[in-house]
C-alpha cells in the first residue's frame, strides 16, 4: 500500500523535538558539566541530570523524524531532484549560517576568553578556516544539518529504490516485523553499535572524529525511513507504545541508579571484572534512547494525529527557529552570567523565555515574509497569488 499522505503526528513530534532542543541548550550554561561555550559561575547538578535525560533521546528523535521527512521528499522526485532539494534546504542554510549565524557565538566565547576587539575586527578570522575550538570556523549546533545532508546525499539512491516497485519483495518482508513486538528488532543494530564503539569514540559532532555517533545517528534516520515506508511498522509502534515506554522507563531508572551510586566501569563500586558486564552498562543509554523514540512515536501517532490551524505555522517555523536559537542563547547568556545576585533558576527561566521571544519574532518579522530570507533559511518559496494573500493575512 502506498503511503504518500503526510502524517500530522510526525509534524507535531518534530515541533516537540525542536522545543526539547530549546530547553536543552537554554540549560547548558548552568549545568555542572564542562564543554559549553559560556558557563555561569554557579552551576546545577539537577539541571545537568535533566539535560542528560533529554540528550539521550532528543537528537535520536530528530533523526528518526528526519528519516520520515526524507521519505516524503522522495515522493514523485527522481534521485537527482531529491539531491537538488537537499542542497537547497540543507546545504545553503548551513553555509549561510556558518558565515552569518554561528560567528556571533564564537565571538562571544572569545570575549569571555579575553579578546577585546570589536566583532568586525574579529570576524575576518573565520576565513582562516581553522576549525573550532583552535580556530574560529565552526558549525556549532548546526552539525545536525551537516550530518543530515551527508546522510541524504549518501543514501538517496537507496531511498529511491526503497520507494519504487523494485523493492516490493523487501517491503513484503518488512511486514513480518510488524507482528507482535518484532518491530523492536530495529533497535538492535543501534544498541550493538553504540555499545561497542562509544567507549572508544566519544561524541564530537565534528564529522571527522565522530565515527561512533555518525553511524549511530544514521541508524535512527534509517529506522524512521523504514517505519514510514511500511505503515504497518508505525501501526506496531502505536500498538506497543506502552511496552516501549515501560522499557525506556525501567532502563532509565537502572541507568540512574548505577550512575548515582557510582557503579560504573572505572569507578571503585564497579564490582565486575568481566568486560561483558561493562558492555551491558554501556548498552543502557541506547536502550533508553531507542525505547523513548519508539514510545514517543507510538504515543504521538495515537494522540497527535490531529491537524490544527496553528500546526502549519509552527511546522514552517521549526527549522529557522532551530538555526537561530543557540546564537540567541549565547548572546543573551554572555550578559546574564555577569549578574551575580540572580539565582540559577531565574537565569535559566529568563534565558529560555527571552530566547523563545527573540527567535520567534525574528522568524515572524524578518524571515518568514521575505523570499531571500526564506531561501537562506531553507524554507519553501512563498506561493504566489492565493498563497501570498494567505501569508499577508497571517502576518498582519
Amino acid at each position: 500500500m502506498e503511503n504518500t499522505a503526510r502524517q500530522t503526528y510526525l509534524d507535531w513530534l518534530r515541533i516537540l523535538s525542536i522545543a526539547g532542543v530549546l530547553f536543552f541548550h537554554s540549560a547548558m550554561p548552568y549545568v555542572a558539566e564542562d564543554g559549553w561555550h559560556i558557563k555561569n559561575a554557579e552551576t546545577s547538578n539537577l539541571l545537568m541530570e535533566s539535560n542528560m535525560f533529554l540528550h539521550l533521546f532528543r537528537m535520536p528523535l530528530l533523526f528518526f523524524i528526519s528519516g520520515t521527512v526524507s521519505f516524503y521528499m522522495m515522493q514523485r522526485r527522481s534521485t537527482l531532484n531529491f539531491i537538488g532539494l537537499r542542497f537547497r534546504r540543507l546545504l545553503i542554510p548551513l553555509v549561510f549560517s556558518i558565515l552569518i549565524i554561528v560567528p556571533p557565538q564564537v565571538y562571544m566565547e572569545r570575549l569571555v576568553s579575553g579578546y577585546q576587539g570589536s566583532f568586525w575586527e574579529w570576524y575576518p578570522r573565520i576565513f582562516d578556516f581553522v576549525p573550532y575550538p583552535k580556530g574560529n570556523f565552526s558549525w556549532h549546533h548546526l552539525w545536525f544539518i551537516a550530518y543530515l545532508f551527508i546522510y541524504d546525499l549518501m543514501f538517496a539512491p537507496l531511498f529511491a529504490w526503497l520507494i519504487s516497485s523494485k523493492s516490493n519483495g523487501f517491503k513484503t518482508k518488512l511486514e513480518m516485523l510488524a507482528k507482535d513486538k518484532r518491530v523492536y528488532l530495529l533497535m538492535l543494530p543501534g544498541i550493538i553499535w553504540y555499545t561497542l564503539m562509544s567507549p572508544a569514540f566519544p561524541e564530537t559532532n565534528d564529522l571527522i572524529n565522530d565515527p561512533a555517533y555518525f553511524v549511530y545517528w544514521l541508524l535512527f534516520l534509517m529506522a524512521g525511513f523504514i517505519c514510514i515506508l511500511e505503515p504497518k511498522l508505525m501501526d506496531s509502534l502505536e500498538r506497543n507504545r506502552r511496552f516501549a515506554l515501560t522499557i525506556g522507563f525501567l532502563a532509565l531508572m537502572l541507568l540512574n541508579y548505577l550512575r548515582w551510586n557510582k557503579i560504573e566501569p572505572g569507578y571503585e563500586n564497579w564490582y565486575f571484572r568481566d568486560e561483558s558486564f561493562a558492555s551491558l552498562f554501556y548498552a543502557l543509554k541506547p536502550i533508553v534512547a531507542w525505547a523513548w523514540v519508539f514510545a514517543l512515536t507510538g504515543y504521538g501517532k495515537h494522540y497527535l494525529n490531529r491537524k490544527y490551524k496553528l500546526l502549519s505555522y509552527l511546522n514552517e517555523a521549526a527549522y529557522p527557529f532551530y538555526i537561530l536559537h543557540q546564537t540567541v542563547i549565547v548572546i543573551l547568556v554572555y550578559y546574564i552570567v555577569q549578574l551575580p545576585d540572580e539565582s540559577i533558576l531565574s537565569k535559566y527561566i529568563y534565558t529560555l523565555a527571552l530566547t523563545f521571544f527573540i527567535s520567534v519574532l525574528t522568524y515572524h518579522l524578518l524571515i518568514r515574509p521575505f523570499a531571500v530570507s526564506r531561501f537562506l533559511f531553507g524554507m519553501k518559496p512563498i506561493k504566489k497569488t492565493e498563497g501570498t494573500e494567505k501569508l499577508k493575512e497571517e502576518t498582519t
